[in-house]
């Protein structure tokens, strides 16, 4: 990332603004569809994906304000972006007000918003301070927020992730407190930081946070539909859902496919290979996106494969994977296998 000359950035669009895109979603009677930050995985090529299916907003990748604002490698390897990377929100891992304004003064022109992390349950980022540590200082989250929010107003969105309390009126004490001290929204993940992804998110305290408070309110857990998204919106009341898990196992959930359709493959191969995007994250988004669709055999070899390139041999061996100047390239739905196909030509 290259340090902001604002003379020659171009001002960010206020419709792409997050409480602008929550604004319109109200007036369209749906929430907003929100992909939310994956570690690793919400790289650049992931984001442009996902707003071909209907995100509204999509967030980075969890960045530690201490290494990003020290290190230029760390700028470089954590923050890419482009003039198509709208709405972005970037999410910040940081418990000090100097470290969080010094990113903010360094990557506001890039992004429509930033996001406070108080909800990763990470022992290691626990221990320093940061993410689900965050849940027990209401106080100095509200710090952090006024901080933000006295420099830049209007001009930069602020939003707060936070996870649950054993002790829900805990909770609404907290999401009242950073209300106050001027976050633009909420995102509530409904469950604790000790509880489990298996476990049931807990809808009836977004319910409750959102009855609490007066800012948009966003609900984040067990999102793998978009009839899921519309259930817990119509539950909660919240004003945008929030989908990880489910998106990165499908990035055309809010599109309304019930799985990764081969359209989005072929998408994200091309859009991996345009921007770059290093071999084991390939990997992992072609092992979630296919996962129940293809065969456990041809599973395994999908995952012992070592490098990009034999990757690319083995898609092109056993499908029809169309290149971008191809006819009819990202417009099917089902998997073209070559098996399949070989098996019917002997019909």
């Amino acid at each position: 990332m290259i340090e902001p000359n604002l003379s020659t950035l171009p001002a960010r669009n206020p419709e792409h603004n997050p409480l602008a895109i929550l604004a319109r979603c109200k007036k369209e009677k749906r929430p907003a569809f929100i992909a939310g930050p994956m570690v690793r995985y919400s790289k650049l090529p992931f984001r442009e994906l996902l707003r071909q299916y209907k995100c509204d907003i999509v967030y980075s990748p969890m960045i530690l304000a201490r290494e990003f604002v020290r290190n230029d490698i760390a700028r470089y390897s954590d923050f890419t972006t482009n003039e198509r990377d709208r709405s972005l929100i970037v999410q910040i891992g940081c418990n000090n007000v100097t470290d969080l304004l010094r990113m903010c003064e360094m990557i506001y022109p890039y992004v429509d918003g930033i996001g406070l992390n108080c909800g990763c349950p990470v022992k290691e980022q626990v221990r320093e301070g940061i993410g689900a540590a965050l849940m027990s200082t209401p106080e100095k989250v509200a710090e952090l927020v006024s901080a933000v929010k006295s420099k830049y107003g209007d001009k930069l969105c602020m939003e707060t992730k936070i996870r649950i309390h054993d002790d829900l009126q805990e909770t609404v004490r907290f999401a009242k407190i950073i209300e106050k001290a001027g976050v633009d929204f909420i995102t509530v993940h409904g469950r604790t930081k000790t509880t489990r992804s298996s476990q049931p998110a807990n809808f009836d305290a977004i319910k409750l946070i959102k009855e609490n408070v007066s800012c948009p309110v966003v609900a984040n857990g067990d999102c793998f539909s978009l009839e899921d998204a519309y259930k817990i919106a119509n539950y909660t009341n919240a004003d945008g859902i929030m989908a990880v898990r489910g998106i990165l196992a499908n990035p055309a959930l809010f599109a309304g496919f019930s799985k990764t359709p081969w359209g989005a493959i072929e998408k994200f191969w091309d859009l991996a290979s345009s921007y770059g995007l290093p071999f084991r994250l390939l990997q992992h988004h072609m092992d979630c996106m296919l996962e129940g669709q293809i065969d456990k055999a041809l599973h395994l070899q999908l995952m012992d494969l070592k490098s990009t390139v034999e990757m690319v041999d083995w898609f092109d061996e056993n499908f029809d994977l169309k290149r971008n100047n191809e006819p009819g390239f990202g417009e099917r739905i089902e998997i073209p296998s070559r098996k399949n196909r070989l098996e019917m030509s002997h019909i």
